[in-house]
């Protein structure tokens, strides 16, 4: 999943404070979380990311690495697929990091981004979240009259944008001439006729649209599209609006023109009108389909028609002379590479296809033909499917069918083959080939991670008897870093499994028991469980509970792990119930009752006894001499009667 990064334009590569999120083991660390870019311009949005190794005795492998914006049906919509991005999105994945490059930026690229790592693992999914926000801004003037009415040519222009860019220095434009202005606001003395333009140091290609400094009209030329991406060739339109301030100086000339044409002809300063240039012949037209627009049209366009174009008009007081960008037109062939193999089946490969161009139209999809009939449910530039040795593919952009790329054999275009095809068993001998058809020769190197591997004669790497940790994705890289990768599928039977109780110690009778099995296997296990010296087995699934354990339900345990390629027993597991453990706790809780309700009776007659005496007249604080004296008085009272 490495791709050669090759496309011109300003990169935004901010760097900040890391975040890292994922599960234990796992996990993505963005190198940036904020990022502010300009529009028309490229961005890169990067991460490294961790996962372990092994889990039960399973090796970890990455399958599938995607960065997204949205979801579907609760899995990442991967950018390389949605139509929107098409052309304009690139993937550097490698050693534990990942890239997302994307190109001639839209406002409507702004959103959070994130990344998904896919392995082999059970629930082997972990996505950085929170992502990348990433605005894209367009950048404009704000211009205001500090003093009006004393100083009415005085005014103060800002550079501005939607959101906080890293650039500590700026370029300003007076009527399209550089003004030498460094910073993101200037104040001053302006002509009425004057407009104005900003640009980020570093990324001058992107400037604001020219804007009127004092007055409500200036001179100015306004073009409608920074870019253009037209096909070999169909015909393109480049137009442009224009204004001076002066509405009785009448235009006494317009035309277009290239900077690099007009560098071939004796004098390089003096721009040469591309009606009279010998290259356009017969292919170039001035329209002016309204008043003060212009648009240029070339026909039949070739590969050597890339350029930039600019527009300029004289007034008889006025020459706009603008070293502002103007059009960039880039004019592509279309051509079909073989950019991943994702497997190989006796006479079929499975393989994914990219429509490659050196631009890509603005919102335009794409059209892939097999066998020359339209694959209609595919319009990105990326096709995945199964090809059979004599299926032909081409694609073209939508609406330019008639402009296809030349036909290719993916089954024999790709450089990457391995041998034997079909299934890979573990300990068997396999050959992988970096062909090599260049003229002159390239040299290719096979990595596996960031590794690379001896290679033998003709690009080959051999592998006497493979295993289970060779399973994962080869690259093959030539010198100028394109590569094709290739997963190599090495299946085995399952390794010795694991067992695990929860809880694990003394089982309580009457408590529930939980037995785990794993064990390392490709294709993934399929688990059943047996107790020792019994034939029929227990139950079926990787977890096994065991309810209401009882004293019957003494024994030893194991699982069994199967796949079609074998199967492998684990060791046994020893399950022993602790008789009688249960109702002793009970027994302990019933007698503390007890001796509680005891002593709550005994608390209750004292107090009823208290309660007796004190309700015999007497007062709380009375002598008790007095109480005897009151009895003996009634004692004697008796006697005498």
């Amino acid at each position: 999943m490495r791709f050669k990064v090759a496309e011109a334009g300003f990169v935004v590569f901010l760097l900040s404070s890391s975040v890292v999120l994922g599960q234990t083991d796992h996990g993505v660390t963005y190198s940036s979380t904020q990022i502010c870019a300009v529009e028309g311009s490229t961005v890169e949005i990067s991460c490294s990311y961790t996962y372990p190794s092994r889990i039960n005795d399973n090796v970890t492998v990455v399958e599938k690495a995607v960065w997204f914006t949205k979801m579907e049906g609760g899995e990442p919509v991967d950018l390389m697929t949605e139509a929107e991005f098409s052309g304009r999105v690139q993937y550097h994945c490698d050693e534990n990091k990942c890239t997302l490059r994307i190109s001639d930026l839209r406002e409507r690229d702004s959103a959070e981004y994130k990344f998904r790592l896919t392995t082999n693992q059970p629930g082997g999914k972990y996505t950085g979240s929170p992502g990348v926000t990433l605005t894209v801004s367009v950048l404009h003037v704000e211009a205001k009259k500090t003093s009006p009415i004393l100083y009415p040519r005085w005014a103060e222009v800002k550079c501005q944008s939607r959101c906080r860019l890293s650039a500590r220095s700026y370029v300003w434009y007076k009527n399209g001439v550089n003004m030498n202005k460094d910073t993101d606001s200037i104040e001053q003395y302006f002509d009425y006729g004057d407009s104005v333009s900003c640009a980020v140091k570093g990324s001058e290609k992107f400037p604001s649209p020219p804007q009127c400094s004092v007055y409500r009209t200036c001179n100015k030329v306004t073009y409608t599209d920074r870019s253009i991406c037209a096909i070999e060739g169909s015909s393109v339109n480049i137009s442009c609006t224009y204004s001076h301030h002066d509405y009785y100086d009448d235009v006494v000339s317009k035309f277009w023109f290239s900077p690099d044409r007009s560098r071939q002809w004796m004098n390089p300063s003096q721009p040469e009108d591309l009606s009279k240039d010998s290259q356009y012949s017969g292919r170039v037209q001035v329209l002016e389909p309204e008043t003060r627009r212009s648009t240029l049209r070339i026909t039949n366009l070739t590969e050597s028609d890339s350029s930039e174009y600019h527009f300029k008009f004289k007034t008889r007081r006025f020459e706009w002379r603008s070293v502002l960008p103007g059009t960039t037109l880039t004019v592509t062939a279309l051509q079909v590479q073989v950019t991943r193999i994702i497997s190989v089946h006796q006479s079929q490969t499975e393989a994914e296809l990219k429509c490659l161009s050196s631009c890509s139209p603005a919102g335009r999809l794409y059209v892939w033909f097999k066998n020359q009939q339209r694959i209609r449910t595919q319009q990105t530039s990326t096709l995945t499917d199964n090809f059979s040795p004599g299926d032909n593919v081409s694609c073209a952009f939508s609406g330019h069918e008639d402009y296809r790329s030349p036909s290719v054999y993916p089954s024999k275009l790709s450089p990457v083959s391995v041998s034997p095809s079909g299934e890979i068993m573990e300990g068997s001998s396999v050959t992988v080939t970096c062909r090599n058809d260049a003229n002159p020769a390239a040299n290719y190197t096979w990595y596996k991670g960031n590794q690379p591997l001896p290679l033998g004669p003709g690009g080959i790497y051999h592998f006497t008897s493979i295993s289970s940790e060779d399973r994962g994705i080869y690259y093959c890289k030539s010198e100028d870093q394109q590569s094709v990768s290739v997963f190599i599928d090495v299946q085995y039977p399952p390794k010795l499994p694991s067992v695990s109780a929860s809880p694990s110690g003394e089982i309580v009778e009457g408590s529930s028991v939980t037995l785990t099995c794993s064990s390392d296997a490709n294709p993934a296990a399929n688990y059943t469980w047996y107790k020792e010296n019994e034939d029929s087995p227990k139950a079926s699934g990787q977890i096994f509970t065991i309810t209401e354990f009882k004293a019957e339900r003494n024994g030893s345990y194991y699982c069994e792990a199967h796949n079609r390629r074998g199967r492998h027993n684990s060791i046994t597991l020893h399950l022993i119930v602790v008789v009688g453990k249960l109702p002793v706790i009970l027994n302990v809780i019933r007698l503390t009752l007890v001796v509680l309700v005891l002593i709550s009776l005994l608390l209750l007659i004292l107090c009823m006894r208290k309660k007796k005496l004190f309700s015999c007249g007497t007062e709380p604080n009375e002598p008790v001499e007095a109480i005897e004296m009151q009895q003996n008085l009634r004692h004697d009272s008796s006697i005498s009667k």
